[in-house]
C-alpha cells in the first residue's frame, strides 16, 4: 500500500469560495497566533501549556465558522515547523519561524477524512463545511481517502489535492538496463545513445518574464494596478512550472516502463547552482525534481533505481579501456582515448561508464535471488 495524490481543479461556486475565504484566513489566524505565544512562552522560560483549539475559539467566536479539522492541522503543522527549526539550528544552518502573509501568492489548508466524511461521486467530492464541490475529473480517484488539502493561488483558481493509500501493482520485469548522464546541452544522455533535448522552458520565456518584471517594478506598491500586474507575471511563472513539470513526468514514466535498473550519477546541486555563470541553466533544467520522480516511481513498480558516487570520474574515463584522461575541459565536447585511441561523444561515453559502475554496486548489494539476472545484465554491458 502507498500514499498517491490526485490533483485537480476546483470549481466553487460563490458560497463555496467564500467559505474556502474564511477556511484559508481562519487557518493562518491561528497559525499565527499560536507562533505569537510559543515564542513569548520561549523568551519568558514559561513552561506552562499553551492554549488549544477550543481556548481559541471561546476567545475568538468567528473560529467557529470553518471545519475544526483544518484548524488542527495548522496546529500540527506548527508543531513540525519547529522540529524542522530546532533541527537545523543543532546542524548549523540558518533558519526562522516567520509567520504566515494573507499576500503570499499561494494559500492552502488541509483536512482529513473522518468516517467517510470526504468522498467522490461522479465529479464532485464532498468536503466539511462545503457539502458537495464540483471539480474537473480528469482521471478516476483510486484507493481509500485519507486526507484532502485546497489551495487558493493569487488568480483566485481553486485546486484540490485527494491523498489516498493506494495498492500498485509492480510491472513485469525486464532484462533491461540503461545508464543516464544529465546535461545542459542535451537534458538526459542514454547508454543506448539516445539523445533527449533540453526544452529551456525559463529560457525561452525570458523576455516575457523581463517584460512583466520591469512593468511590475514601476507600478506603486499596494495599488490595484501592482497586483494586476503581479497576476500576469505569476501566469508566466505558472505556464513554465506547467510544461517543466509535464516533460519531467513523462519523459521519467517512459524510462520507468522500459527499464528494470536505471543508473544515475548523484549529483550536488546546491553546490553546482553556486556557479553564477550556470546557475540559471542548472535550475531550468531540473534535475533534482526528475531524480525525486525517477525515485518514488521505481518504489511504486518494482524498479532498481542506482545512484553512483558524485566523485566516481564518468567523463574522463575511457568506456573501453578503463583509462583516466585528466586534461579533459568542459568544451570538449568529443572524448579522444590517449591510450586506445577510441573517438565517442563525451556525454555517451559518461552514460556506458555509469551503467558499468551501477551494475557493480547493484551486484554488490544483491541478494542470491537475483545475481543470475545481474550476470546477465553484466554479460550484456561488457558484449556491447
Amino acid at each position: 500500500m502507498e500514499y498517491r495524490a490526485f490533483k485537480f481543479r476546483l470549481v466553487p461556486n460563490e458560497e463555496q469560495q467564500t467559505q474556502i475565504s474564511k477556511t484559508l484566513g481562519c487557518c493562518r489566524f491561528l497559525y499565527n497566533q499560536m507562533l505569537e505565544e510559543k515564542q513569548a512562552k520561549y523568551k519568558n522560560s514559561d513552561k506552562t501549556p499553551c492554549k488549544t483549539e477550543k481556548q481559541y475559539k471561546d476567545e475568538f467566536s468567528f473560529l467557529k465558522e470553518v471545519d475544526s479539522i483544518s484548524l488542527q492541522q495548522s496546529r500540527t503543522d506548527l508543531q513540525a515547523a519547529y522540529i524542522n527549526h530546532f533541527r537545523k539550528i543543532r546542524q548549523k544552518q540558518k533558519t526562522s519561524l516567520r509567520f504566515k502573509s494573507k499576500h503570499n501568492p499561494k494559500n492552502s489548508y488541509r483536512t482529513i477524512s473522518v468516517n467517510n466524511s470526504i468522498r467522490v461521486e461522479e465529479n464532485r467530492i464532498r468536503l466539511p463545511k462545503l457539502g458537495f464541490v464540483k471539480f474537473k475529473k480528469s482521471r478516476e480517484v483510486l484507493g481509500k481517502i485519507k486526507s484532502v488539502t485546497v489551495s487558493k493561488n493569487i488568480l483566485c483558481r481553486h485546486y484540490i489535492s485527494v491523498l489516498c493509500e493506494v495498492e500498485i501493482e509492480t510491472l513485469p520485469k525486464l532484462y533491461t538496463q540503461i545508464g543516464i548522464d544529465l546535461g545542459l546541452k542535451e537534458f538526459c544522455i542514454t547508454s543506448n545513445n539516445e539523445f533527449t533535448s533540453n526544452p529551456r522552458y525559463l529560457r525561452k520565456s525570458e523576455k516575457k518574464l523581463k517584460k512583466a518584471q520591469r512593468k511590475l517594478s514601476k507600478r506603486v506598491k499596494g495599488s490595484k494596478n501592482r497586483f494586476k500586474q503581479q497576476k500576469k507575471l505569476f501566469k508566466i511563472h505558472e505556464k513554465i512550472r506547467n510544461r517543466r513539470s509535464d516533460f519531467l513526468h513523462k519523459l521519467s514514466t517512459k524510462l520507468i516502463n522500459e527499464n528494470q535498473v536505471i543508473c544515475l550519477e548523484d549529483l550536488q546541486v546546491k553546490n553546482m547552482v553556486k556557479n553564477h555563470c550556470l546557475a540559471k541553466s542548472i535550475s531550468d533544467v531540473s534535475w533534482s525534481k526528475f531524480v525525486e520522480l525517477l525515485k518514488y516511481k521505481s518504489d511504486w513498480y518494482g524498479r532498481e533505481l542506482v545512484q553512483i558516487d558524485k566523485f566516481f570520474p564518468s567523463s574522463k574515463a575511457c568506456s573501453d579501456c578503463r583509462g583516466i584522461k585528466k586534461d579533459l575541459t568542459l568544451k570538449d565536447r568529443m572524448y579522444k582515448c590517449s591510450f586506445c585511441g577510441l573517438v565517442i561523444d563525451r556525454d555517451y561515453n559518461a552514460s556506458l561508464n555509469i551503467l558499468r559502475e551501477g551494475l557493480k554496486i547493484l551486484k554488490q548489494n544483491c541478494r542470491d535471488d537475483k545475481v543470475s539476472l545481474l550476470n546477465i545484465q553484466m554479460k550484456l554491458v561488457c558484449s556491447s
